[in-house]
C-alpha cells in the first residue's frame, strides 16, 4: 500500500468532517463506491513517431504523476486506504530516488529516474487510444509507463480540440480552481479556509480584472498579431471546445472529478448541479495567475525607499546612501552571471542624477486595505494572518521558487553534441500545476509540460530537433508612481486634472462543505485603480497626501505571450538559435530562455522592459507626472516603448550556461535583492565550470552536477568555511564551541549536503551539524550586523531581503515543504563582511565593516558566542513541527510535500532543490 501523509492543503482541506461519523469507514466506502459510475474501458491501438531527431536521448520527469483527476470513488479509496488512481503517483518515486541514486548514475541509467521523452508511443507500450467526442481528425494515445497523452490530429482544429480534451481528462478540477483564483473567486468556489483567502487576495491585488478587461486583452492580442493572432484565437476556441466536450461527457457518464461533489457543486446521488463550461476569458484569468507567479519581475520600490530613508537616518544622507547601495548590490562584480563572456547589457542602472523621486515622509506609509466588510471566518485571526502574508508576497520584489538550467556546448561534450539539463521550479502540488503532453498536428510538433488550462501549446519542452526551457529572470518591469491626491482620498491629479479613481470589487462568501469545513464567512475585496495602476500604499511626500500605485508592463497584456509559445511549437518556424530567440522575443513575461539542438545552444532574456524617462531610478517611486512616465506610454492600452531585442541579455554557443535565478549579465539589474558574491547559482556554476574544464561532458555527468547542487547547503559550501577561519584564528578553548566546530567541519568535509544516512532512513547524515547551522545562521547574522546598522535599518533591510531561506523554513507563496531553498538570504553580506574582516580582497565590498566593528578578535567573540547558543538549541526549537511533522523531526521538516489541490494525497519525499519538471536532452541530428 502506498505511504500516506497527513493532509496538508494549500487551498482546501479535503478531510472527513466530524459531522459525518464513519464517513470514511471501509464498509461505507465500499458501499458508496459500488454505487458510483466510472467511464468505459478504452480500446488500445498502436502509435509511432517518425519525426524525432533526439535518438532516444531526450528524457523528462514531472512528479507526482500525469493523472490529476480522480472520481469520488477514487478519492474515498485514497483517503481510506491510500490507494492511488492509475498514473497519479508513478513519477514521484523515480523523481525522489535521484537524491540517493545520482552518485552512480550512467547514461544508461538516466531513464531509471526520468521518463523516455521520445516522440510517439511504441506499439507494445500503448495503454489506450481514444477519438474524443467521436471525432475522426484526432486521436489521444496514452502510454503504459506514465499515462501521458500523445495527441495526434489531421486538422488544426482537431489537434487543439484533442489538447483541450486531454487537459480536462487530466486536470479539470485544477483548471477550475485556478480560473477562480485568477478571477478572485476561489473562496466562493472551493471554500473559505484561510489559505484560500490568502491566495485569492494575493492575485486579486495585482490583477483586479473585470470581465471586460479580460476580453479586451484577447481582442488586443488578436488584433496586433496578424495571422498568428487569428490562429491563436482559433486554437484557443478549439481547445475550449475540447475541454467543454469532456465536461459534458464526464457529467453524463458521472466520472467527473469527485471534488465537485465534496465542494457541493454536484450531488453524488442525483447528479444534480453544474460544472460550468470554460470560456475564453477564463484562459486569460489563468494566464494572469501564472504570469504573476513566475514572470513578473519588479516591485518593491516603496520598501526600497523605506530602507534608504532608514540608512540615511542612521548614517546621514551621503554615507547612508552609500551603505544602502552596497547592500542593494545592483551590479555586484562578484555575482555569478548567465552570460559570462564579458558582454554588457545595461538596464535598470542607477542614473547619475535621479529625477522625479517621490520618497515618502518617514513613518507615513500605510498599506492600502484590500478586504472590507468581512464577516465570520473572513474576519478571524487566521484570515487576518493569511491576508497579511498575501499582501507581503504581492508587494515584494522577491519572486520565489523559480527554476534552473545547465547547458553545455558540444565543444565540451563527449559526443560533440550540446547537452542540457533544465526545467522550472514551480512548487509541488497534487495534482501538479504543470501537465505533460505530446501534440502532433498541422503546424504543431512538440512534447513537454504546460500549465493546466493553458496547454493548447507545449510551454516548456522539445520540438523535433530542439529543446527549450526557462527560468524566472526578475528584471524590473514594474514601477511605482506617487499620485498626488485631490478633493478626497479617491481622486488624484492626472496631468493636472483632478481625476476619480476607479473602484473594482469582488464579493465572496462561503459555507462549510465536506471538502472544507471552514465556518461561514464573507468579505469584499476592493481595489482602487488609477491610470498608473492599482493603489498599493498611502503616504505623504513633503507633507502632500499621495497614493502609491503599481504599474506592470504586462498588466492588461496577459494573453500576449501566446504568440511566442505558438512559434516554439511550430517546426516550420523554429529551426535554429536565431529563430528560437525570435520566438521568445514575443513573450512579454520576464524569463530566461535556453535552447539546445544537435549543434548549437542559445540563451535569451524575454520581457517587455519599459523605456523609462531620462533620470528615473527604477529602484524608487517617482511622481505620477508626464515627465516621469514610460516613454510613449498610453494609459488606455498600457503600452509604451520597450527596450529593443538587441539590448536584452542573449548569447549563442557560449561554452556553458547556468541559471538559478541569478544575475543575467553585466550591468543588467534585477528587481530582487541578493545578486551578490554568494548565490545559489554558484552551486551550479562551480560544478559545470569544472566539467567544462575537464571536457567530455555526458548527460549523466551533467545530471550529477545538478543533483549534487540540489542537495547542498549553500551556506555550508560558500560561507561557513570563512566563518570557521575567523573562529579558528585562535585556539577554541570553550568545549561547547569546539565540539560544534568539530561537527561542522566533519559535515563540510563530507560535502555540506542535507542527505539521508541511507535511502529511506528519514534521518540526515551529520544531522547535529545541520541543526547547529540552522540555529546559528539567524543568530550570527543579527549579532554581526544589527549593532552597526542599528535596529531600524537592520529591520528595514530584512524586509528587502530575508536573512535565510533554509529548506525547513516557510517562505514564498507555497510556504514550507516546497523544495526550493537558498534563493534569498544574507549569505553575500556575511561572505563579503567576513572576508573583509579576514583581510581578504573583496570586489564590491560593503560600505562598512560590521562583524565586531571590523576587529577580528571581536568578530570571533560574536561568532563563538552565537555558535554556543545555537549548539544548545534543541531540535524541537529549531524545527517546531507542523501539521505534517512532529517537533524536532529534522528530515520531515525539510521534506517535500505534494500540496493537495484536490482529493488525492501523496507521501512526502526527501529534500531536493531542483526543478519540478525537468528535461535531460542531447540531440544526435538535425533536420
Amino acid at each position: 500500500m502506498p505511504r500516506r501523509t497527513r493532509h496538508h492543503a494549500l487551498f482546501d482541506r479535503l478531510r472527513t468532517p466530524r459531522r459525518l461519523p464513519g464517513f470514511l469507514k471501509a464498509a461505507s466506502v465500499c458501499a458508496l463506491i459500488a454505487g458510483l459510475l466510472s467511464p468505459l474501458a478504452q480500446t488500445t491501438a498502436a502509435a509511432a513517431a517518425s519525426n524525432d531527431y533526439c535518438g532516444g536521448q531526450c528524457s523528462d520527469i514531472l512528479p507526482p504523476g500525469e493523472n490529476g483527476n480522480a472520481t469520488l470513488a477514487q478519492i474515498l479509496l485514497n483517503q481510506a486506504f491510500g490507494t492511488q488512481p492509475s498514473h497519479a503517483e508513478d513519477q514521484l518515486g523515480p523523481y525522489a530516488n535521484l537524491a540517493s541514486g545520482y552518485s552512480t548514475l550512467t547514461d544508461a541509467k538516466i531513464n531509471t529516474f526520468f521518463n523516455d521523452a521520445s516522440f510517439g508511443v511504441a506499439s507494445g507500450q500503448v495503454a489506450s487510444t481514444e477519438s474524443p467526442a467521436g471525432r475522426g481528425d484526432v486521436t489521444i494515445v496514452r502510454d503504459k509507463a506514465t499515462g501521458v497523452p500523445h495527441i495526434t490530429g489531421t486538422t488544426r482544429y482537431g489537434t487543439e480540440f484533442g489538447a483541450g480534451y486531454a487537459a480536462a481528462e487530466d486536470r479539470l478540477w485544477l483548471m477550475d480552481v485556478f480560473r477562480h483564483v485568477g478571477r478572485g473567486q476561489l473562496t466562493s468556489f472551493a471554500g473559505g479556509v484561510a489559505s484560500n483567502q490568502g491566495l485569492e487576495q494575493e492575485f486579486y491585488r495585482n490583477a483586479p480584472y473585470t470581465e471586460a478587461d479580460l476580453q479586451a486583452q484577447i481582442d488586443n492580442a488578436v488584433a496586433t498579431n496578424g495571422a498568428r493572432g487569428q490562429q491563436a484565437l482559433a486554437d484557443a476556441n478549439a481547445y475550449l471546445d475540447g475541454i467543454n466536450s469532456y465536461i459534458d461527457a464526464s457529467d453524463k457518464g458521472r466520472y467527473f472529478p469527485g471534488e465537485y461533489v465534496l465542494t457541493g457543486h454536484k450531488d453524488s446521488i442525483t447528479n444534480a448541479g453544474t460544472i460550468d463550461h470554460f470560456k475564453i476569458t477564463d484562459l486569460v484569468a489563468l494566464a494572469s495567475v501564472i504570469g504573476t507567479l513566475f514572470g513578473s519581475g519588479g516591485g518593491g520600490e516603496v520598501n526600497n525607499a523605506i530602507s534608504l530613508l532608514a540608512a540615511q537616518e542612521q548614517y546621514g544622507v551621503t554615507e547612508g546612501t552609500k551603505v544602502w547601495e552596497s547592500f542593494r548590490e545592483r551590479n555586484d562584480p562578484e555575482a555569478v552571471l548567465t552570460v559570462h563572456d564579458g558582454k554588457s547589457f545595461p538596464y535598470g542602472t542607477k542614473p547619475a542624477s535621479p529625477q522625479g523621486e517621490a520618497l515618502p515622509d518617514t513613518g507615513s506609509v500605510t498599506t492600502e486595505p484590500l478586504v472590507y466588510n468581512a464577516t465570520g471566518t473572513g474576519a478571524d485571526q487566521s484570515a487576518s494572518a493569511a491576508s497579511a502574508a498575501a499582501t507581503a508576497t504581492a508587494l515584494s520584489s522577491a519572486k520565489r521558487g523559480m527554476s534552473n538550467a545547465l547547458v553545455v556546448s558540444g565543444k565540451y561534450t563527449a559526443s560533440g553534441h550540446p547537452i542540457a539539463v533544465f526545467g522550472p521550479q514551480t512548487g509541488y502540488f497534487a495534482p501538479q500545476l504543470l501537465m505533460l503532453q505530446e501534440i502532433q498536428g498541422p503546424g504543431i510538433s512538440a512534447r513537454g509540460a504546460s500549465f493546466a488550462g493553458l496547454s493548447m501549446y507545449v510551454e516548456l519542452g522539445r520540438g523535433q530537433d530542439y529543446s527549450w526551457s526557462a527560468t524566472t529572470s526578475g528584471q524590473d518591469i514594474i514601477d511605482s508612481f506617487a499620485v498626488e491626491l485631490c478633493q478626497d482620498d479617491y481622486h488624484y491629479l492626472y496631468h493636472g486634472t483632478c481625476t476619480a479613481m476607479d473602484k473594482v470589487e469582488q464579493t465572496n462568501s462561503w459555507k462549510p462543505t465536506t471538502a472544507d469545513g471552514t465556518a461561514a464567512g464573507s468579505y469584499t475585496m476592493r481595489v482602487w485603480k488609477t491610470k498608473y495602476g492599482p493603489v498599493e500604499y498611502r503616504a505623504t511626500v513633503g507633507g502632500k497626501k499621495v497614493a502609491y500605485t503599481t504599474l506592470r508592463s504586462s498588466y492588461m497584456h496577459e494573453a500576449d505571450s501566446i504568440i511566442g509559445f505558438q512559434m516554439l511549437n511550430d517546426p516550420g518556424y523554429v529551426n535554429s538559435p536565431g529563430t528560437f530567440q525570435s520566438a521568445v522575443q514575443h513573450i512579454n513575461y520576464t524569463f530566461n530562455w535556453f535552447y539546445a539542438d544537435s549543434s548549437h545552444t542559445a540563451y535569451y532574456n524575454s520581457g517587455d522592459n519599459p523605456v523609462r524617462a531620462t533620470g528615473v531610478d527604477p529602484e524608487f517611486p517617482v511622481w505620477g507626472q508626464a515627465a516621469y512616465e514610460w516613454r510613449n506610454w498610453d494609459p488606455t492600452t498600457n503600452t509604451a516603448d520597450y527596450t529593443p531585442a538587441a539590448q536584452h541579455p542573449q548569447s549563442v554557443d557560449q561554452d556553458y550556461y547556468v541559471s538559478w535565478n541569478n544575475k543575467q549579465a553585466l550591468d543588467y539589474t534585477t528587481a530582487s535583492w541578493g545578486d551578490g558574491s554568494v548565490h545559489r547559482g554558484n552551486l551550479l556554476d562551480d560544478r559545470v565550470k569544472k566539467l567544462v574544464a575537464a571536457g567530455g561532458v555526458t548527460r549523466s555527468s551533467l545530471v550529477k552536477a545538478m543533483a549534487d547542487a540540489s542537495l547542498t547547503d549553500l551556506r555550508a559550501e560558500d560561507v561557513v568555511p570563512d566563518l570557521l577561519k575567523v573562529i579558528n584564528s585562535s585556539t577554541v578553548t570553550d568545549s561547547t564551541a569546539a565540539a560544534a566546530v568539530g561537527k561542522i567541519q566533519t559535515w563540510l568535509a563530507a560535502g555540506g549536503k542535507r542527505t539521508e544516512t541511507s535511502a529511506g532512513s528519514k534521518t540526515y547524515a551529520n544531522s547535529d551539524a545541520i541543526r547547529i547551522l540552522d540555529a546559528w545562521w539567524p543568530l550570527l547574522v543579527k549579532a554581526e550586523f544589527q549593532p552597526g546598522l542599528g535596529s531600524g535599518l537592520y529591520t528595514a533591510l530584512t524586509a528587502n531581503l530575508p536573512v535565510d531561506e533554509a529548506p525547513w523554513a516557510a517562505h514564498g507563496p507555497t510556504g514550507s515543504h516546497a523544495g526550493s531553498s537558498f534563493q534569498y538570504g544574507w549569505w553575500s553580506y556575511v561572505d563579503k563582511d567576513i572576508r573583509s574582516v579576514l583581510g581578504q580582497s573583496v570586489s564590491g565590498p560593503l560600505a562598512e565593516q560590521y562583524c565586531g566593528g571590523g576587529s577580528l578578535s571581536s568578530c570571533r567573540d560574536i561568532l563563538i558566542s552565537t555558535l554556543k547558543t545555537a549548539a544548545g538549541t534543541s531540535a524541537s526549537t529549531v524545527y517546531p513541527g507542523d501539521s505534517l511533522c512532529s517537533a524536532g523531526d529534522q528530515w520531515c521538516a525539510d521534506s517535500i510535500v505534494q500540496r493537495t489541490l484536490g482529493g488525492i494525497k501523496h507521501y512526502n519525499i526527501s529534500w531536493q532543490n531542483r526543478p519540478t519538471f525537468q528535461q535531460v536532452v542531447e540531440y544526435t541530428s538535425h533536420r
